[in-house]
């Protein structure tokens, strides 16, 4: 491999792991923050491409599609938390898979009955729709480089949030000891909406992303979900850098597998879960217990 291949597949490497990053960290705020296992965070990265293509296609803008589409999906997250999620704080893990189930088939039946069955794709915008040519047969597109440039700049606004300001600094109690940060008077009903909410709305964002460059159909939120969980699990639960960690892992080995490895690329992934689960139990940079 040369290097200016190997360049592209680490850029590819970066993006496909920036996006997972995207859609992991609302997994991994909703699960560490209000302990909610939410199996139709899937579901929700589906419903953010659909609603790109929606807004798109009536609208003609991939802008207003990206900002439209979040925040849809910001309201619907409010919506599903104040009429169903918040029922499930401090009950068992049975009824959080039970109810959030549901709600993937309820999600589906909405998708099916608006869209169909059809398979869709969406425009990236007209300043993006080109290539930079790296050599005479190898050129690489400028929306998968702004994927990366987006996606880095949207976790470095996560990360600021939730290391420098009074809500991040909310967060972070929450996920450390919440009995006693409710004791202090934090109003955790209030945080977790909205914790939720944003969970929803950064799935929803990785939908957005990668809409134009992948097609839009059923279904596409099972393997994103399967994967989120691995990111969560080999960050840490409750980690938001553990996951940038784990998304960026996965992405380099499911990237440089199928070039180097192709014959078992598919279970890579799965293979540097167990080593790391075996390496940190409670994942690359999660709480040890005491």
């Amino acid at each position: 491999m040369d290097l200016v291949t190997f360049g592209v597949q680490l850029l590819n490497a970066l993006q496909y792991g920036m996006v997972l990053f995207l859609v992991a960290s609302g997994l991994t705020l909703v699960f560490g923050i209000l302990g909610v296992i939410n199996l139709a965070h899937g579901a929700f990265y589906m419903l953010g491409a659909y609603l790109a293509y929606w807004i798109a296609a009536y609208s003609g803008s991939f802008w207003l599609a990206l900002v439209g589409g979040v925040a849809i999906a910001f309201v619907v997250g409010l919506v599903l938390e104040a009429v169903f999620v918040r029922r499930l704080y401090g009950r068992d893990h049975l009824a959080q898979v039970l109810l959030s189930f549901g709600l993937i088939l309820m999600l589906d039946e909405v998708r099916l009955i608006l869209f169909g069955k059809d398979v869709h794709a969406v425009a990236p915008p007209p300043i993006l729709a080109g290539a930079i040519h790296l050599t005479d047969n190898l050129s690489y597109p400028v929306y998968r480089l702004a994927i990366c440039g987006f996606c880095l700049l949207v976790a470095a606004a996560i990360f600021v949030v939730i290391r420098y300001t009074r809500i991040g600094m909310v967060v972070r109690a929450g996920a450390e000891n919440r009995e006693m940060a409710r004791v202090l008077g934090i109003p955790f009903d209030t945080v977790n909406r909205y914790v939720f909410a944003v969970g929803i709305a950064l799935a929803a964002l990785g939908g957005i992303v990668v809409s134009p460059i992948s097609t839009v159909f059923p279904g596409m939120g099972d393997g994103m979900l399967i994967l989120s969980f691995v990111v969560v699990v080999l960050g840490g639960i409750g980690s938001v850098a553990g996951a940038a960690v784990g998304a960026l892992l996965i992405g380099l080995t499911d990237t440089f597998g199928k070039v180097f490895f192709p014959g078992i690329s598919s279970i890579m992934i799965y293979l540097l879960m167990a080593a790391v689960l075996l390496w940190r139990p409670n994942g690359i940079l999660g709480r040890r217990e005491v």
